[in-house]
């Protein structure tokens, strides 16, 4: 099963309101496997949006679909990468949402 992750920024602080990325695409596919265990783990996450507030005026989406086939090497040579937000998707496979700050900080500790 290949899931697409495409970010966008919805909001943000920029002076005149708009990301200076929104014309591009920005997506990850990740290769989470075919096991009955993967689709039961992974299914619940396609079709959602998943939102990360930066607390600065700034907010991530990151939207999840299946993908299959020639879509999958199509959207890898479309995408202009992740903007170093990679750590996003990572949370979402790993906690099935985005973590908070507080959150992130917190595991870090001993």
């Amino acid at each position: 099963m290949n899931l697409a992750f495409t970010l966008s920024m919805p909001n943000n602080n920029a002076w005149n309101g708009k990301w200076s990325g929104e014309d591009r695409c920005y997506a990850i596919v990740k290769s989470v496997g075919t096991s009955k265990k993967a689709r039961e783990k992974y299914a619940p996450l396609i079709g959602k949006s998943f939102y990360y507030d930066f607390g600065d005026g700034w907010g991530a989406s990151i939207s999840v679909r299946e993908i299959v086939g020639r879509e999958v090497t199509a959207l890898r040579k479309k995408s202009a990468g992740f903007c170093g937000y990679n750590w996003m998707v990572d949370e979402i496979l790993c906690h099935g949402r985005i973590l908070t700050l507080a959150e992130r900080t917190a595991a870090r500790k001993p």
